[in-house]
């Protein structure tokens, strides 16, 4: 699946000085739940390097680092502009990379997350297949993202989506059309199994699937295999 990173990009740097406050708004602060839940399975995992792909205004970052005092967390997104207020948070490492093109070495991280950013990126599949790569063999990925909900809320969810979401974030933001791509985007998105295939097509195996909150959000868990697969 293909996204135009110019537009991503440029949708991204319009949103940037109100992202954070747009995000705990339009879901009623239950983003925030969910990156708790991210950092609190980070944690029993014990990693020493972790890396935070599309880590944008450093929200996981962030929650992922409290929950791991020891560690050292990296986060890495295209988009300078958001890395801006990720900085003035005080997030310590931060480095403008693209996701399809990583600029680590095979094999350095325990742990990759990546919190409403794969489904922005150009190519799904080659991002799975560079999050894999700079992976250390058994470390672990942690994918947060959109889903399609339980069937009984697709009704309303949809309706949000779509009328309401895109009228109060551009009330929030001043750029409705970045929300109105957002719809889209997640229901062209893969989402429960199909997602579990998609990574253990890419370089992961024994993928999970957590839905948060009747499945309006997704964590996908998977591990790099200690062996290369045949």
């Amino acid at each position: 699946m293909m996204q135009d990173p110019t537009f991503v990009q440029k949708a991204f740097a319009s949103i940037a000085p109100r992202y954070v406050l747009a995000n705990h708004v339009l879901s009623g602060g239950i983003d925030v739940m969910w990156r708790r839940r991210v950092a609190a399975m980070a944690a029993a995992l014990h990693p020493q390097r972790i890396l935070d792909l599309a880590t944008g205004s450093g929200d996981l970052a962030a929650a992922v680092g409290a929950a791991c005092p020891g560690a050292q967390v990296i986060g890495a997104d295209f988009c300078a502009p958001m890395m801006a207020h990720a900085r003035r948070r005080g997030l310590p490492h931060l480095v403008v990379a693209d996701g399809m093109a990583l600029p680590f070495a095979a094999g350095v991280f325990d742990l990759v997350t990546v919190g409403f950013g794969l489904r922005n990126m150009a190519d799904y599949g080659g991002a799975a297949r560079e999050m894999a790569r700079v992976l250390r063999p058994g470390g672990t990925l942690m994918v947060l993202d959109f889903s399609q909900p339980a069937p009984w809320l697709r009704g309303a969810y949809k309706l949000y989506l779509h009328r309401i979401l895109p009228l109060l974030a551009g009330a929030l933001t001043g750029e409705r059309g970045a929300y109105e791509y957002l719809g889209g985007s997640i229901e062209q998105f893969p989402s429960g199994p199909a997602m579990n295939a998609l990574l253990n097509s890419h370089g992961f195996a024994d993928t999970q699937w957590i839905p948060l909150t009747g499945g309006i959000a997704s964590l996908y868990i998977a591990q790099k295999p200690l062996a290369p697969q045949g």
